[in-house]
């Protein structure tokens, strides 16, 4: 009898860097943070990002702790910049939004510009199956990092799926 092979995608690339967890710190808490901070500037700051042929670059200010807007964004949720609060599951993915936005043009990540957000254009780049989002904001020659979260409750998926497939029909329409 012969071994069937599936040739569909896996839920989750290979290119996906693994998390980086608080416990890999020893549970330390400020070393965490340090440690995520280092990551995202040699990922994000000290190296180049690309998306489309333009480069990536970060939002510095306004730094909270001595650490640059976008980072906070990346690691934190909340709706009001000063009272944001860490979350364990943005600090672990701090490497992810690199390697979607290097690899976008592949078979996992679907890829939509809307202006529902904040009212200025963003580009979201969404890892449907691994739950994750990254949104870029765009600007005059070049992409702004705005904010990367995991997306895990069924209304979010619902009007992603919405805004990718309203999308896709505009841009395919005449």
């Amino acid at each position: 009898m012969a071994c069937i092979v599936s040739a569909m995608v896996p839920d989750e690339p290979d290119w996906l860097p693994e998390l980086v967890l608080l416990e890999d710190y020893g549970g330390d808490w400020h070393t965490y943070v340090e440690a995520i901070y280092a990551l995202f500037r040699a990922e994000y700051v000290e190296e180049a990002v690309q998306f489309q042929g333009l480069r990536v670059t970060v939002k510095r200010h306004p730094e909270i702790s001595g650490k640059c807007a976008t980072f906070w964004h990346l690691v934190s949720e909340g709706e009001i910049e000063a009272e944001r609060l860490p979350d364990l599951r943005r600090c672990e993915r701090i490497l992810w939004p690199r390697s979607i936005i290097e690899n976008s043009s592949g078979p996992y990540v679907k890829v939509w510009e809307n202006t529902r957000r904040g009212g200025e254009r963003r580009i979201c780049l969404w890892l449907e199956d691994t739950e994750y989002l990254v949104v870029l904001a765009c600007r005059n020659g070049y992409y702004l990092l705005w904010t990367a979260y995991c997306v895990t409750q069924t209304r979010q998926k619902k009007r992603l799926e919405r805004e990718y497939e309203a999308w896709n029909k505009a841009d395919a329409a005449p």
